[in-house]
């Protein structure tokens, strides 16, 4: 049986992954992929797409499938292996606070395997920024020094030249404009030049979360003004809001930037917010969403 290629995908919070992965899974690649993220919530399937849903597995009319990573790497990867048929690539979103590479080097040490490179999804709005911060650049960096593909989101379809110089200090990897990519599983399944990364020794600083559920209820005006007075060093926020009536928020906040999309009203407000420690506590979260 062929080995089982494996492509990592990284990123900081909010960077765009899973809008690479969500592009990944709607193209008509012809290969049977399998997926595993994190945030399986965040995955959005075209309804023509779907063929059956599971609590915590997807299955496409394209031949992939879009499952849940457990917290044990090795047991995911060895579902995977023992999956039948077989999937001919398998994919993993790392989540934005890990290190790719730690990933990627279980392939190395998996005989069934093959190492299928690492493509680090750049924000562009906020790398700067994020990578001159000094509790969290050294992470930041690091991802991009281990990757073997950078892939610069949020630029419309050309990385900023001054971006381009940041990146190519960091990194001998290709750099390209996710928005200029007219199919992405070229690139990901196949594409990427292993090797161009280096090994980090940076790891990652501690980090506090916090989430929320219950019957908390805002207007958009409201949720608006919540937002604004967040703590400065709350860099991540997501989840779904109650509104009033039947109306619901979806909610992504990276650093200021803040997207807020009408939903249908779900049953529960559910959050999720991370930040760096010593930059914010989880009582400094808690009472600033519930004062």
């Amino acid at each position: 049986m062929d080995k089982l290629p494996l492509t990592v995908i990284g990123g900081y919070l909010g960077a765009g992954k899973t809008t690479l992965i969500n592009r990944l899974l709607s193209e008509a690649h012809g290969r049977r992929v399998m997926v595993m993220v994190n945030d399986f919530g965040a995955v959005n399937i075209d309804a023509d797409l779907l063929k059956s849903a599971g609590e915590d597995t997807i299955e496409l009319t394209n031949g992939c499938v879009c499952c849940t990573m457990g917290a044990d790497l090795y047991m995911a990867l060895g579902d995977a292996l023992d999956r039948r048929p077989r999937p001919e690539h398998l994919v993993i979103e790392a989540s934005g606070i890990a290190d790719p590479k730690k990933i990627a080097d279980a392939a190395r040490a998996e005989p069934e395997m093959d190492y299928g490179g690492i493509a680090v999804v750049v924000d562009a709005q906020n790398f700067p920024a994020l990578a001159a911060d000094v509790q969290i650049g050294a992470q930041i960096r690091g991802q991009i020094e281990v990757a073997d593909l950078l892939i610069v989101s949020k630029c419309g379809g050309e990385v900023p030249a001054a971006l381009a110089m940041q990146l190519a200090a960091l990194s001998r990897a290709p750099v390209v404009a996710m928005d200029a990519l007219q199919a992405v599983a070229p690139l990901l399944l196949g594409g990427i030049e292993a090797g161009t990364g280096k090994s980090s020794g940076a790891g990652h600083g501690a980090y506090v979360t916090w989430s929320y559920e219950g019957d908390a209820e805002y207007g958009r005006v409201a949720l608006e003004e919540k937002l604004g007075q967040a703590p400065e060093r709350l860099y991540r926020v997501k989840g779904v809001i109650r509104g009033s009536g039947e109306e619901g928020f979806e909610l992504h906040k990276v650093g200021p930037s803040v997207e807020i999309t009408r939903v249908a009203r779900p049953e529960k407000t559910r959050l999720v917010a991370i930040g760096p420690q010593g930059g914010v506590s989880a009582e400094e979260i808690r009472d600033w969403w519930e004062g």
